[in-house]
């Protein structure tokens, strides 16, 4: 069984636009097309409020409050309790799902979610949990770093923060320089002419 995946799903419905049906459609890849078909409104409503406790076990990951992430998805756990099942079409196609006992899209989805991330947090502990630390972006992740030193969701992240860093430096030593050049300008002016 593939926990990782199941995880990842979580990371990909805290990083999802879920403005309309359209956008949670989006959510589902074609492996999963059997969802988008039957997803419906009422959906919506529940993907939104497990999308903000999901960024909240995120955002107590990064912080280091491994009690309250924990305590968090025991929650989740509790409402979108899982089912294993075997599922393939012959006997070399074989394979674990993780389902839900309940029969929506929402519970399925969430169920296999949840647990991917509960099984995450076990396996390497909410520290591995990532809130992107450029700003202007605040996408979660994993952090699959091999010393855990993951700061950003993407390359296109970390790149676009680094080069605001290295202008704002710029600009402020070019600012520097002003500074001390007026500060001599007026100096040069007030002292005595010989």
């Amino acid at each position: 069984m593939n926990f990782d995946a199941y995880a990842r799903t979580g990371v990909d419905l805290v990083n999802a636009r879920l403005d309309d049906l359209d956008d949670l459609r989006a959510l589902f890849p074609d492996t999963s097309a059997w969802m988008r078909d039957e997803v419906a409104e009422r959906d919506l409503t529940i993907f939104r409020r497990a999308q903000k406790r999901l960024r909240d076990v995120f955002e107590y990951g990064t912080s280091g409050r491994d009690a309250q992430a924990v305590a968090e998805l025991n929650i989740l756990l509790e409402a979108y309790p899982v089912q294993p099942r075997i599922s393939g079409h012959d006997s070399s196609d074989w394979h674990m799902h993780v389902t839900s006992r309940g029969a929506s899209v929402s519970a399925e989805y969430l169920a296999g979610a949840i647990w991917g991330l509960s099984v995450w947090l076990c396996e390497y502990g909410s520290a591995r949990f990532g809130v992107c630390a450029d700003d202007r972006c605040r996408n979660v992740y994993l952090d699959t770093s091999s010393n855990n030193c993951r700061r950003f969701c993407s390359e296109r992240c970390a790149t676009r923060s680094h080069v605001a860093a290295h202008r704002a430096r710029k600009r402020a030593a070019v600012g520097e320089q002003v500074a001390v050049g007026a500060q001599t300008a007026a100096a040069e002016s007030l002292s005595p002419v010989s």
